[in-house]
């Protein structure tokens, strides 16, 4: 049966056959995004949790979605999926506490070297502010990877409601759109500001959705060095972001 019938079906009956149907196609959105997110997490959490938890997501967003709204089911499907993964790993808060203060320390070295500077900071300049060598800096921002990785997308998906809202009906949330349009803005300021090889890979990794595999081939560098280069960018981007990132976490 056709993917557009099946939704009429639903959409007029709530069937729970139906129901399955739906989901049985859409999974592979939540192997997908499972899958990335495992990548991305070191694999330091369970694929088998992200992928239940992925499912509930699904299942969430096939009961509430709107037919009559004109959007694309893959796309509300996304957020929602990624959403609950996302929700499911704040809740269980399984990152120590030492890295969230070692990657908060790196945060605040960037802040205030390049609020100092008035332009982007180096590793020689974070280093000598935190009173390490360079090398020692470039193991530290390792270390906060995975924190790192999580916290900005934490701070992404809390702005999925606003997406989500505005992409069924502008016209009736004003405010919803003045949010999104001033989110995407400053964002893109943000990762604009950075150096060229790292605004590339946020824009590669986060709007694009290609891997690390793929962004190393791209810039020919390699997939360590990518892992390397994400993190940094991440670090920088909550420095330069601050307030936005103080109430998302």
């Amino acid at each position: 049966m056709e993917i557009n019938s099946l939704w009429e079906r639903y959409s007029k009956t709530k069937d729970k056959k139906v129901r399955e149907e739906l989901i049985l196609h859409y999974v592979y959105l939540v192997k997908y995004i499972a899958g990335r997110l495992y990548v991305s997490y070191n694999n330091a959490v369970e694929y088998d949790d992200l992928m239940s938890y992925g499912m509930f997501g699904l299942i969430d967003a096939i009961d509430k979605f709107d037919l009559s709204r004109g959007v694309k089911f893959d796309t509300y499907a996304h957020l929602r999926i990624r959403g609950a993964i996302i929700d499911y790993l704040r809740e269980i808060d399984w990152i120590p506490r030492s890295i969230r203060q070692r990657a908060k320390e790196i945060e605040n070295a960037y802040s205030e070297v390049e609020m100092h500077k008035g332009i982007y900071a180096t590793d020689k300049d974070v280093a000598e502010k935190l009173d390490i060598s360079v090398a020692e800096l470039q193991k530290r921002i390792q270390s906060v990877s995975v924190y790192s990785v999580v916290s900005l997308d934490e701070y992404l998906d809390q702005n999925r409601d606003i997406n989500i809202e505005c992409d069924k009906n502008e016209n009736n949330n004003p405010i919803g759109k003045l949010e999104r349009e001033e989110f995407k803005y400053i964002l893109s300021e943000v990762i604009n500001s950075l150096p060229e090889k790292e605004t590339k890979i946020i824009t590669f990794y986060y709007f694009e959705e290609l891997t690390y595999k793929e962004i190393g081939s791209i810039l020919q560098i390699s997939e360590s060095r990518v892992s390397q280069l994400h993190t940094k960018a991440i670090l920088k981007l909550k420095a330069k972001l601050g307030d936005f990132f103080s109430e998302a976490n």
